[in-house]
């Protein structure tokens, strides 16, 4: 029991670099508190003794601003970096090494009894805001973005954004990435669940359905050559090309795209001055 709560406690210094000594993180810190009474709570839970346990659980809420149900399932070393807000449903099981951030819900989509609230695997990271609903499953090294809302299973090292919540990066595909991914913990701690150069799950979605078109194309054109070749009469139209573009935002979040009239980069004009479509 003590291992586990000095396990509690050191885990704060890999976490968070406001950190000073286990003095300061074992009096002021709210979701060392929150779990510290809720060790006790759950035992008192699966003592039989419902009552006790959940008044623990209420007192807890009131002094550290963090609702963790007595039934719910936490694992080692788990964090709850400032806490305010946190909820934690009474089927929620949480794995090892796992850190939440403010206004993080783990809740239920039903009144139903039994296992209604999310699974959390080893490694999860769950941003500020973020709201985990239903008996789904986070897996291993999992991301949630601050404010996302999940309503589906999450693979395994994947990344998560977004009202509905969007996969927009998933697991290391090749040992070269993995090493940068071992690189990375060592560094530096991804916090909140966000990732640099987080791709926009839309934007790319386009940017795939425009390289397609494009691949049509260029196929179209080596078809009709090679019925020319063959003798046969095509129509001598000219398609438009159409190329890959990046969809961006600039830091107003206006579109950077020329407006009609303005001439590009290229020197030419926009469909408003020269009549296309």
């Amino acid at each position: 029991m003590f291992d586990n709560i000095r396990e509690d406690i050191d885990c704060v210094f890999e976490r968070d670099p406001a950190s000073r000594n286990r003095f300061e993180i074992l009096t002021t810190y709210p979701g060392v508190h929150a779990l510290l009474f809720h060790r006790l709570n759950h035992r008192l839970s699966n003592l039989g003794l419902k009552w006790l346990a959940r008044m623990g659980s209420h007192i807890a809420r009131f002094l550290t601003g963090i609702e963790i149900h007595p039934g719910a399932r936490i694992g080692r070393r788990f964090f709850i970096d400032h806490g305010m807000g946190v909820v934690i449903g009474e089927t929620t099981e949480i794995g090892d090494d796992c850190t939440l951030y403010h206004g993080v819900t783990l809740g239920g989509t039903t009144w139903n009894k039994g296992k209604r609230h999310p699974t959390l695997a080893n490694n999860v990271v769950i941003g500020a805001g973020a709201k985990i609903l239903g008996p789904i499953t986070l897996g291993d090294g999992a991301r949630v973005g601050s404010n996302a809302v999940v309503t589906k299973d999450i693979p395994a090292g994947s990344t998560v954004v977004g009202i509905p919540g969007r996969v927009v990066r998933k697991e290391a595909a090749d040992a070269r990435e993995k090493t940068r991914e071992a690189t990375a913990r060592k560094i530096g701690f991804d916090a909140y669940g966000q990732r640099g150069e987080m791709p926009d799950p839309v934007a790319n979605a386009l940017n795939q359905l425009l390289d397609h078109i494009h691949i049509q194309d260029r196929r179209t054109e080596a078809l009709c050559k090679a019925l020319q070749e063959m003798g046969t009469q095509m129509p001598d139209v000219k398609m438009p090309d159409i190329s890959p573009c990046d969809i961006s935002l600039d830091d107003t979040g206006e579109d950077e795209r020329p407006a009609a009239g303005e001439r590009t980069s290229a020197g030419e004009r926009t469909s408003a001055d020269t009549g296309e479509s």
